[in-house]
Order: structure tokens, then sequence, then C-alpha cells
């Protein structure tokens, strides 16, 4: 497959024609009376009309050209957070199972399955956590999601993603947001596995930098946007559109492939970005700065500094503060924590949290490194170090309450029934007749 090419920018107004339709943008207006080669104009807007992000796009035929839509099998999605009875103990799964393909073949819509979630879907405020685990390309199917955003993590196994917009390739160790009412479809080539945050009624954004300054964390050329392209492709046994509304999923049938957008402009794009260009900021003297700011996007609540959904990483990095216990603290706090490891071994957790499985700790429970952990860095010698090196780990923070489905509980097969033994080694260390006990450095 040739490099695919993308436009560089976080909410930019961009434009894009496919290179064999040139002029295909009119100029001057959205709306002409007869647009460039005789295509159809249509608007996407991704929030009200007072708000500017919206796309106006040319495309071979609008996609109001459709069969009515049909309640389908939801499989594993659910917006349910009363499946299960309450349970505010640390949760940590195994590597999610993939399904073999010599088994059953799955593809992304159908290998979806909610992990947890919190809010309400019809009022537009809330999330999801889901993992997809698939073996197969959606073949003449496409997925539109009338909730929320989709923000996607890959672990295994690389997705080529079609959009209305252009194709983006999206391998482990980058993310895309697919954002609300867009459509897209997934090839894979191979047993895939991967995490994705849904946020409703509200959209990513780059957090404030405050005191930071111009430049840190994700810096807003590093996102990248594809660049038109189209199939003018007929489907006779009939393309399948699949919506996701209000947590159900429906399917409707139409004639011709849905990526038939020439050219498009606007603010209102899918993105993908490489975790690898994040701009580590970190302490340089002593304890720890808070985890916020390792924040790549931000979804953000109506209260000021609080998210629906923060989206973390743990990437590799310098760790210099002297005097200091460097893994993460033992803490509790008012976020839930979903975490998910991309490859690697996360510094706190060197045992039982593994790529492609995760770990929840909801509010205010307490959480934090192992005892294994607790012990060796209390008593090493202090030097400069890489940390992380080799490892990508994530967190979903929410100020929601997260509940866990019952395919979370149960049908999983994955829960790690033990998580909790990783603290039972811990023991006092109090001595209460030395104030200052012995340093190690």
């Amino acid at each position: 497959m040739a490099e695919l090419k993308y436009i560089s920018g976080f909410g930019n107004e961009c434009s894009s024609e496919d290179p064999r339709c040139p002029g295909s943008l009119p100029e001057g207006q959205n709306n002409p009376q007869v647009c460039p080669y005789n295509l159809y104009a249509e608007q996407l807007s991704g929030s009200a009309f007072t708000c500017p992000r919206s796309t106006n796009k040319r495309r071979i035929l609008p996609s109001v050209s459709h069969k009515p839509f049909e309640s389908i099998d939801e499989g594993q999605v659910t917006h349910n957070w009363d499946e299960v009875d309450p349970d505010p103990n640390q949760l940590r799964w195994k590597p999610f199972e993939i399904p073999k393909a010599s088994q059953k073949k799955v593809d992304f819509v159908s290998g979806l399955h909610t992990l947890c979630g919190a809010g309400d879907i019809k009022s537009n405020n809330g999330l999801a956590i889901h993992i997809f685990l698939c073996n197969t390309s959606m073949e003449n199917r496409c997925f539109y999601n009338s909730d929320g955003d989709f923000l996607i993590v890959p672990q295994k196994g690389n997705l080529l993603i079609y959009t209305e917009f252009g194709k983006m390739l999206v391998q482990p160790n980058e993310i895309c947001v697919i954002q609300r009412g867009m459509r897209f479809s997934i090839d894979v080539f191979e047993e895939t596995r991967g995490y994705i945050l849904e946020v409703y009624g509200v959209h990513f954004e780059l957090p404030d930098l405050g005191p930071i300054g111009a430049n840190g964390l994700a810096n807003p050329r590093d996102f990248l946007i594809p660049i038109a392209w189209y199939e003018d492709r007929q489907v006779p046994g009939g393309y399948t559109v699949i919506n996701k509304y209000q947590g159900k999923l429906f399917a409707a049938k139409q004639d011709v492939s849905p990526f038939n957008v020439v050219a498009w402009h606007g603010n209102y794009t899918p993105y993908k970005y490489n975790l690898k260009n994040f701009m580590v900021i970190n302490s340089v003297a002593f304890d720890h700065a808070d985890p916020s700011i390792f924040t790549v996007l931000t979804a953000k609540s109506v209260r000021p500094g609080v998210a629906i959904a923060d989206f973390v990483i743990f990437p590799p990095r310098w760790g210099v503060a002297d005097k200091t216990f460097r893994p993460p603290y033992y803490h509790r706090n008012c976020m839930s924590e979903f975490m998910g490891l991309i490859r690697g071994h996360y510094e706190a957790k060197q045992g039982g949290f593994l790529p492609g499985g995760g770990s929840l700790h909801s509010t205010m429970t307490p959480h934090g490194p192992d005892a294994d952990c607790f012990e060796k860095a209390s008593k090493v010698k202090l030097a400069p170090e890489r940390i992380a090196d080799g490892t990508m780990a994530f967190m979903f923070e929410s100020s929601l309450s997260l509940a866990v489905t019952k395919w979370g509980l149960k049908a999983s097969r994955c829960l790690d029934e033990n998580y909790h033994k990783c603290w039972e080694p811990l023991k006092s260390h109090f001595t209460p007749n030395s104030r200052n006990p012995a340093e190690p450095n």
C-alpha cells in the first residue's frame, strides 16, 4: 500500500480535494446551484449551529440515500450501568482474549465489548470504555456513532481506517479520534485488539497549558488529518451502514460505498496522533508533579477544571527527582482511573499488569505500587535513570463514577481474582524512636 498523506494540525480549518477531481470545491460558497462534477453538497455539524464545528463535503451521492434503519443485535455493546451491583474494589483484567479467525470471523463492530461507563447517553453526558477484539476486516460495512466521539487506542495489529474524509493507517503507539457522526470502516491484517474511550456530548480538546507556556505535551502540529479520497463503487448485494443510537445498534442498506466524498473543507474531521511525539514534562528537583502533566487530550465538563474524561499516557522519560519515591505514590482521589498497557511493563506493577489487559480504580478507592515495587524503590540508591523505555501505559481518567458491565465482570474470563494480593506483603515500616530514618541515598 502506498504511503498515506495527511494534513498537519489540531482543530484547524482545512480543505482537501481528491487529486483525481481538481476544482471540486467551489470557490466562495458552500451550496452552489450546481456543484462541480455534478456532485452533491452536504454538511456535517459536530455541535450546535452557533458553534463553529462543521465540515462541508462534496460527494457523489448524499448520505441520505439509504433504506430505512432496522434494529440489530448489539452484542456486547451496552449503556446500561446497572447490570451488576456496584463494587468499589480494585479490578484488573488479564489480556482480553481475541477470537481465532479459524473459529469465527469477527470484525471491528461485532468485536466491540463495553467494559464500563457512566452517565446518561440520552442527555449527552457521560462516557463508555470499550474493548475491541477482531480478526477480520469490515467488508461492505461501515459504522457511525450518533452518541459520541471514539478515541481509539490500538494495542495489537494495525488499523487501516476508511473515512468520508480519507484514509488513515493507525498503528500501536498511535491513537485516532473518530468524531460523532463520521462514517468509517476498518481493515485489519491479523488478530487485533485495542481500547476505546467514548465521550457523549462533548469533543476532545488539547489541555490548557497554563504556566507551561506555548510548547509542551501534545503539540497541535503533530496531529494528522487524512486527505480527501473517494471510491465510486456500486455494491449490488448492498452496503450495510451500522449506526449506534442511544446505545443500540441499527443497520440500513444502500447500493453504493459511503466513502464517495470527493472534496471537503472545515474543522470537524477525524485525526490521528503518534504518542512518541508527546513532549514530557517532569519534576527535575524533588517529589512528583500530578499526572495531569501527562494529559494528551481532554473532554471537558461544564465545571471548570473538571473533565468528563482525560486521555493520559506514561511514556518513556527521565527520572531525576532527588530524595523522592519515584514510582507513582499511594493515593485515593475523586476520579475513576482505567489503565491500559500498549506495550512493555508499567513501572508500578511489574507482575500481572500485561499488554492488552487493564485495571480500574474507582472513585476514592486506594491504589498504588505493588509491594515489590515499593520495597525496591524505597531502598535503591537514586541516580538519573530512564523510566518506561519500551513501554507505553495509558489512563482513561474520569470525574464520573464508573460502573462495570456484566461482560466486564463475568463474560470476559480475564478478570484477575488475585489483584488485591499484590498489596498483601506490605508491612509497617513505622519507627517511633527514630524521627529521621536512614535514607538510602
